[in-house]
């Protein structure tokens, strides 16, 4: 097969060229020194009908395509974005870092250039609304505007109604704005798709109704971990994708990949992971060992919401400083390290009261966040925590669903060895929550690739080394490092952090900015 890009065709030497002749009206003869070549217009309409016909031909996307944004994509990324053009109904199962965001939307681009759609609906998790796709489609795709479905029912409704080309909203939000959705979009985009792998919740029978409502819809569904507890989580995922070669029943496809186990349990089949590979399709899977020319590290924001209980101390505090400031002037460099450890306490739940007992905060959000990232990671994770107040609520409720490993100051050097032998050797824990300062020299912990940093520290010393925890020389895929962050605060102590810059300051050029936005 021959791509001639300079008159946007395909030219095929075919066994039988009558088929494609008979089936592609648009297909034509041509003789090159008595050969007969089969040519066709090289656009997604043919390309589809070829793959129908078992020729495999490549993209537009590949060819014809100006990849928007500030980064040239990689090669897994060009591979993914190809894939879907081709089909309107998709598995994306590429590893967490892999860049699957920008694929996707890289995709949505060239189909709205075509005019093959018009509107794009993403639904994703609420910690990467903005801070992920919204962020992506502002600073990639300048030609195209976004808008973020969130907040109250009125609000998010009078957004509804903007004219853009992307709309953002989160699993939840989908859920209950469903009926004003219909009609509205021509592709969606799930991120983290696994959310609907129970097709008795309402979740799933929601958003299977409304995407059956309409047979030309688009659909991507995304996610790095498919079944992240059982093998029948892929029943329901394929059932939306309409895999041609997914059983329609349930109970079908458990006995297909589960056994029963006495009178309750089920166990899965030794071929199990065949089948559920067999039946996610069609769909796109690049692992992070696979995808070669990522960078060493990639970075990753959350964006989380305070809660009201942590945003009423967060305020008042916020307004003490600016009158502190307004009043006398300045801020030592001492005096600033104590308050934005004050104010980090608050955004991460545990604050100390005047005689040093932990104080907890609803911190919910924040908590969801670490847990969605520890799911999508599908392996082990190093969760750092700067406050060790904040270690053990955390350990209470990630240990609801992993086995974890607590590190800090107070635990004695022969425990801290058993948990790092067993992280890194053996299958448990399979979470490490810790202190960065008891972390950042002289160890290796490789077997995880993914990092959480719960808050922001302020030294850029520990903040490197931490990191440096997952690294090791001929590594071969890159390390992930994921910032959960819910205040402005946050957001530049870790860019100063990412940039090596020094924190100091950090403070009062932020009250400063307060104070001029209350002031206009």
């Amino acid at each position: 097969m021959l791509v001639i890009e300079k008159y946007k065709s395909l030219a095929l030497k075919l066994n039988n060229p009558s088929r494609v002749l008979e089936t592609i009206p648009t297909a034509q003869r041509l003789y090159v020194k008595d050969e007969m070549l089969v040519t066709v217009p090289h656009t997604l309409d043919e390309v589809r009908i070829l793959r129908n016909l078992g020729i495999s031909a490549p993209s537009p996307i590949l060819h014809y395509y100006d990849w928007s944004g500030r980064y040239k994509p990689y090669e897994h990324q060009r591979n993914t974005a190809a894939f879907l053009t081709v089909h309107p109904k998709a598995l994306v199962l590429n590893d967490l870092g892999t860049g699957k965001s920008l694929s996707a939307l890289w995709a949505a681009d060239y189909l709205i250039e075509l005019e093959q759609i018009r509107k794009v609906l993403i639904v994703s998790p609420l910690s990467t609304l903005e801070r992920v796709w919204g962020d992506a489609i502002f600073a990639d795709f300048p030609h195209r505007r976004a808008v973020v479905l969130h907040g109250t029912a009125q609000r998010r409704s009078k957004l509804l109604k903007t004219n853009a080309d992307f709309y953002i909203i989160n699993h939840d939000g989908f859920t209950i704005m469903a009926p004003q959705l219909v009609g509205m979009f021509d592709l969606i985009i799930v991120d983290e798709a696994a959310v609907l792998r129970n097709p008795s919740s309402q979740r799933f029978k929601t958003f299977r109704k409304f995407v059956d409502k309409d047979p030309n819809l688009w659909l991507w569904l995304m996610t790095g971990t498919p079944t992240p507890n059982e093998p029948t989580d892929a029943w329901a995922l394929a059932q939306l994708v309409n895999s041609p070669v997914c059983p329609k029943s349930f109970t079908a496809f458990r006995d297909q990949v589960m056994m029963k186990f006495g009178m309750w349990k089920w166990i899965p089949r030794p071929a199990s992971t065949d089948i559920v590979r067999h039946v996610l399709q069609p769909a796109v899977r690049y692992t992070r060992e696979e995808c070669l020319d990522l960078p060493d590290t990639v970075y990753q924001t959350r964006k989380v919401e305070l809660t009201p209980d942590q945003k009423k101390h967060y305020t008042t505090m916020m307004r003490h400083l600016i009158a502190e400031v307004a009043n006398e002037g300045t801020i030592t460099a001492l005096n600033e390290s104590v308050k934005v450890q004050k104010l980090n306490q608050l955004a991460l739940g545990v604050a100390y009261g005047e005689d040093g007992e932990c104080i907890e905060l609803d911190c919910k959000p924040r908590i969801d966040a670490v847990k969605e990232v520890i799911k999508e990671a599908g392996g082990k994770v190093i969760v750092f925590v700067p406050l060790t107040g904040t270690l053990r609520m955390l350990e209470r409720e990630l240990s609801k669903h992993w086995t974890v490993g607590v590190v800090n100051g107070g635990v004695p050097a022969g425990e801290r060895n058993k948990i790092f032998h067993g992280f890194q050797n053996g299958s448990d824990p399979q979470i490490i929550i810790a202190h960065p300062a008891t972390m950042a020299h002289g160890l290796t912990l490789t077997a995880a690739s993914t990092i959480v940093w719960y808050g922001p520290i302020n030294s850029n010393e520990q903040y490197v080394q931490a990191n440096g925890r997952v690294e090791r020389i001929g590594k071969r895929m890159a390390s992930n490092v994921v910032h959960i962050e819910a205040t402005e605060l946050e957001r530049k102590m870790y860019q100063r952090l990412k940039n090596k810059q020094a924190l100091q300051g950090l403070l009062l050029e932020l009250i400063r900015q307060e104070t001029v936005r209350h002031e206009s």
